[in-house]
């Protein structure tokens, strides 16, 4: 019985040594100085004093919206320091209703929704909570202003909605901060008049003030000088309490909740900021529109080069050693390197090459491997059309010195040296030395399975001499200089009266068609690196334009952010409503750009080009949109949520 007597009697907030300092650079300020206090409930206390006297700090404290440095604060017997942001948000949310001096309403929105800002953040249905909403402006009579914005409400009428405000979640303590002091005398008189009758109906009201007489409204008058209490009067007799009637509760809404009135506000933001929302939806659209145009017109071209190389053959011509239909051709000794140098006089060659092939053991420090090794001229990448990525090929002198040099693929680049740039090491190819100058490109697989980057380059003079021990070749490749079938068939024809005329027999064949796949293939890669190009800049710019415009917005809307935090939203509402306005960006960005690069395409198509028209670019390029949103969106989300809610409240 004791204790449960003790709790009857607890004062609803109990205060001491309170103390508030601020730290600017090497200077402290202290604002409160061992403040020691007791509000029970139900009691009207007006804290007076002149500007700089602490009055406004100890109302930021006993709202939750800032933390002492040092003593002691305990509500309904609870110590606040204990209770962690999401804690302290529901306390603001079901316990206090604020009234500042500034109003501080959304200027966006009207008098009904900022009334029923605090329960956007419960779990109350939107009906119960514009009927709730009418039913406080109603009775604060703003019935006929109620659909009016703030910038369309006089001071009075907007003190008005910001006590509707306080209440609409049930506002057991109102507090009050100077809220007559942006008023005319009338105004302010219906102001104090209405915080009296709020007191009478048993709300806890705390009044903060630096008028006498509007402090003299109060039961309680509790006077601030310097960070003390200078005196604690009573101008009434204690009133027996009377509980307020209970309001609509604060239970925690559902993620889905959150989630769809997240949506809505985003919606509302972005409507009100249209013409930045379209330039930062501008990036996006422009990615997403590429990506999926470029996808469609790349994939109908690489379809027409691999039918137009299909009909009329490659630039490039092999000749194998051996009689037309002979078997065994690789152990036959017909082509010499001297053939090569004569086909290479012949008009309209590009390049032709020899290629001396075999599998060899390559080792290097422990490191030992299989791979092909291919004995061929300096002019290869020119006749194969494959570049060297790093590094450089062998050069003419280097055949006529018979350098020991190699040039290797990706794959023995990645295998033999995993742990350092291949560039100047030796290898021993067959007990061989050789030094690797340069890497080759990546080309893949072949058509038929082959790894093609698991060779060897080396002079055809080395290869021949100290690797393979002979100078017949396994194969010659003819790069001429034009696709054209006529100047194919010429170059066919040149080729074959030379040998023919070289050799006094066809032992040889000339074949054209070897490289048909290949060449499909390496325009199916270059096709996949430029739009993965594109993909990649449509990305970083859209994401750039969405955290931007983000940050600004969060700037822009800091104190937008201190009234949710001081009408009770969690750290983690305002990080998803911030989140979800990044994401309704990019989607809607997604959406439109997603239609706009199908508009083109279709609208290339009908001009004779080639298109092909595939779900997965769409889906992959909405999904680089959303993940720009995400992504992006993340830190200005989380910069809104960290804010301190009484500097956002400060915050011009």
């Amino acid at each position: 019985m004791a204790k449960q007597e003790q709790q009857t009697n607890e004062p609803m907030i109990r205060i001491r040594g309170l103390t508030k300092s601020y730290q600017t650079g090497p200077i402290n300020t202290q604002v409160l100085h061992g403040i020691d206090l007791d509000i029970d409930a139900g009691d009207f206390v007006a804290i007076v004093g002149s500007s700089g006297s602490g009055k406004s700090t100890l109302m930021n404290i006993l709202g939750c919206l800032d933390k002492p440095t040092s003593g002691e604060y305990y509500f309904q017997g609870q110590k606040v320091a204990e209770m962690d942001t999401d804690e302290l948000a529901k306390l603001r949310r079901s316990a206090f209703g604020f009234v500042f001096q500034q109003y501080n309403l959304l200027g966006g929105a009207t008098a009904l929704a900022n009334a029923e800002l605090p329960a956007g953040y419960t779990s109350m249905p939107s009906d119960e909570r514009h009927a709730r909403a009418e039913q406080l402006l109603t009775r604060l009579g703003l019935e006929e202003r109620m659909h009016h914005k703030p910038s369309e409400l006089s001071g009075g009428q907007q003190q008005r909605v910001s006590i509707a405000r306080a209440l609409m979640n049930g506002g057991e303590i109102i507090l009050a901060d100077e809220p007559t002091g942006a008023l005319d005398s009338q105004s302010g008189k219906e102001v104090m008049a209405l915080l009296q009758d709020l007191s009478k109906q048993g709300h806890t009201v705390i009044l903060i003030t630096h008028d006498h007489e509007v402090a003299a409204h109060a039961d309680r008058v509790i006077e601030l000088k310097d960070g003390h209490i200078l005196s604690d009067t009573r101008n009434r007799d204690v009133r027996a309490h009377v509980a307020p009637a209970k309001g609509p509760g604060s239970g925690q809404p559902s993620p889905l909740m959150d989630a769809g009135r997240s949506v809505i506000t985003a919606l509302t933001a972005l409507r009100q900021n249209i013409f930045r929302t379209a330039l930062t939806l501008l990036g996006i659209v422009i990615g997403v529109a590429a990506v999926i145009s470029m996808l469609a017109i790349g994939q109908g071209a690489r379809q027409d080069v691999v039918d137009r190389i299909s009909a009329m053959g490659s630039n490039l011509l092999t000749v194998f050693p051996g009689a037309p239909n002979q078997r065994g051709r690789w152990s036959v000794a017909t082509l010499v390197p001297e053939d090569v140098d004569a086909i290479n006089e012949l008009p309209n060659i590009l390049a032709a090459v020899p290629e001396l092939t075999g599998n060899r053991t390559l080792r290097r420090s422990g490191f030992d491997k299989e791979a092909q090794v291919n004995a061929t001229y300096h002019k290869f990448p020119l006749a194969r059309q494959w570049d060297v990525e790093y590094g450089s090929f062998f050069t003419q002198e280097d055949e006529d010195l018979y350098a020991t040099v190699a040039v290797i693929g990706k794959t023995v680049a990645t295998q033999l040296f995993p742990d350092r740039d291949p560039l100047g090491e030796v290898m021993l190819i067959n007990n061989v030395l050789f030094r690797v100058i340069g890497v080759m490109s990546e080309r893949g697989a072949s058509p038929w399975g082959q790894d093609q980057d698991d060779v060897v380059f080396v002079p055809y003079s080395t290869g021949s001499l100290r690797l393979f021990g002979q100078r017949f070749l396994r194969n010659v490749t003819v790069a001429v200089e034009s696709s054209d079938p006529i100047m194919m068939q010429n170059a066919n024809d040149e080729v074959h009266r030379l040998l023919l005329e070289r050799h006094g027999v066809e032992d040889f064949q000339i074949r054209n068609m070897a490289s048909i796949i290949e060449t499909a293939t390496e325009t199916q890669n270059t096709m996949t690196l430029l739009l993965g190009v594109i993909a990649v800049i449509s990305l970083v710019v859209g994401g750039i334009g969405v955290m931007n415009i983000m940050l600004v917005s969060v700037t822009e809307r800091t104190r937008e952010i201190g009234i949710r935090m001081a009408v009770g939203a969690r750290a983690a509402q305002i990080r998803m409503q911030f989140l979800v306005e990044a994401v309704t960006v990019a989607l809607l960005g997604g959406l439109i750009g997603v239609s706009l690069g199908l508009g083109i395409t279709w609208v290339i198509s009908t001009f004779g080009s080639s298109v092909v028209f595939a779900a997965g670019p769409v889906i992959m390029a909405f999904g680089c949109a959303f993940l720009t949103g995400l992504i992006f969106g993340y830190i200005p989300a989380r910069k809104a949520a960290q804010l301190d809610p009484v500097q956002a409240l400060a915050s011009e």
